[in-house]
Parts: structure tokens; C-alpha cells; sequence
């Protein structure tokens, strides 16, 4: 084989070594409300980091912010169920005005899942159950106190190669009472990189006022296992969060 002709079947080959890459990296369960349906395969790992996540509110002339390094690590059990740990290792917040003026700093609670990936007989179509048990080990400002527990279900539809639908649905339960969070969202690709999405969620919690956000977010393929995002929802009623998203990065390795 000539020089010329060896330099492009090699070209071809990582071409094609990095393309099938991108193929095989699952989808990620940041950014959204919502989780992925994808799982990662047995073996897989994939690291999952705010670099910081937010939230911004104003009521009754008081200013609430808070920043949160929240992260979640996936490990692939098998090719359809994978084991999850997250939580917050740090975690400040702030208030000011009405006469105060109060911060403070720590971690919040961890929570261990598991996410199962259910049989589909159709291609377009796809769904996962996440299951999740959080413990208590915050700090005082980051937690309530109490173990949680939760129970959410995802389902998917590709409209064509480049747009999708899903309606995510969670359960979850403190303290005697439960609280419902109901999401759809829609998502599209706009090249082999970059793509986006918009969503809505209302949640309804046992004793509390209802609360509803809507927004987008957008993500990079950096290369084809490194993912960054960036994402903001705003407050639909008073007893929302003005504000809420934040920045992430998010790393596949098999």
C-alpha cells in the first residue's frame, strides 16, 4: 500500500474509532428535571459533577441563594441495571435583607439508587425505573433531618434521529408524607456535538403549596466520553425558586 493511500485508511480507521465512540457513550442523567432511560454497560462508570448548581429566590424582601457541588457516580451492574451514589459534598448559602444576614457551608444528605432500564419490543421507544434511598448525614442547614425515599419512572420516544420526547414521573417519601413530580420535556440534537431541550415540572407535596418551574439547558460533547451543560429554570408561582440550574460536567469511562 502507498504512503498516500495508508495515511487515509488510517485517517478512515480514527474517524470511524472516534464515531463509534460517540455512538456507544450512554446518555447522561444531567441535565433536567428527569433522568435518561439509558444504562450505563456492565463494567461502565461515568462521573457526573456540578460545577456549581444553583438556586435563587425573593420573598417577603429576603434574597435566599444557594450553591450546591452535587454530584452522582454510575456503575453499569449489568447491561439493563446500574447502581448510583450521590449527594453534595459542599454546599453554601446565604440570605440576606429583612434585617438578616446569615450564611452557611457544608454537606447534604447521600443517596444510593439503582436505575433499571425495562425491555422495549420497539426501537423508538424507551423507559427506566430509578429507585433511591437517601440518608440523613447533611448538615443541619442541607437537611431535613429525615431519611428519604423515592421511586421514579421514565419514558421516551425519538420522534426521528435528531428530536425526542419524554414524561418523567417521581414519587417520594419523608416523614409520613409524599411528593409527587411530574415532568415532560422535549429534546433535540443540532449536530454531532451540540443539543438541547426545554421542560416543565410541577410538584405537589403532602401540606405544602404546589410548585412549578419551566426552563431549558443545553449540552457540549467536549469529545465524544466528556460532556459539559449548562441549564436555568425559572419559578412558575410564588412558592417556586425565582430561580434555579447551574453548569456540569459529565465523564464516561469503560
Amino acid at each position: 500500500m502507498s504512503l498516500p493511500r495508508a495515511a487515509l485508511a488510517g485517517l478512515a480507521l480514527a474517524l470511524s474509532t472516534q464515531a463509534q465512540a460517540q455512538t456507544d457513550t450512554p446518555s447522561f442523567d444531567r441535565p433536567g428535571i428527569a433522568f435518561s432511560t439509558d444504562t450505563l454497560p456492565r463494567g461502565g462508570f461515568a462521573w457526573e459533577q456540578g460545577l456549581p448548581d444553583f438556586e435563587r429566590d425573593r420573598s417577603d424582601g429576603v434574597r435566599s441563594t444557594g450553591y450546591s457541588a452535587a454530584t452522582t457516580l454510575r456503575l453499569g451492574l449489568t447491561d439493563t441495571l446500574e447502581l448510583q451514589l450521590s449527594g453534595s459534598p459542599y454546599n453554601h448559602s446565604r440570605q440576606r435583607g429583612g434585617g438578616q444576614r446569615q450564611s452557611a457551608h457544608g454537606a447534604g444528605d447521600t443517596t444510593a439508587a439503582l436505575k433499571l432500564a425495562l425491555p422495549s419490543a420497539h426501537a423508538k421507544f424507551s423507559w427506566a425505573l430509578l429507585a433511591s434511598a437517601a440518608v440523613a448525614t447533611g448538615a443541619r442547614e442541607f437537611s431535613d433531618g429525615r431519611d428519604q425515599y423515592a421511586l421514579g419512572a421514565t419514558v421516551a420516544y425519538d420522534f426521528d434521529d435528531a428530536t425526542s420526547g419524554s414524561l418523567y414521573l417521581n414519587v417520594e417519601r419523608s416523614g409520613g408524607a409524599d411528593a409527587w413530580t411530574f415532568s415532560p420535556s422535549l429534546s433535540r440534537a443540532f449536530g454531532a456535538r451540540w443539543g438541547g431541550y426545554v421542560e416543565a415540572g410541577w410538584t405537589r407535596t403532602a401540606h405544602a403549596p404546589d410548585t412549578g418551574v419551566a426552563g431549558a439547558g443545553v449540552t457540549f460533547m467536549a469529545t465524544p466520553r466528556i460532556q459539559l451543560d449548562a441549564s436555568l429554570d425559572a419559578g412558575l408561582n410564588d412558592a417556586a425558586p425565582d430561580w434555579q440550574g447551574g453548569v456540569g460536567v459529565s465523564v464516561f469511562f469503560d
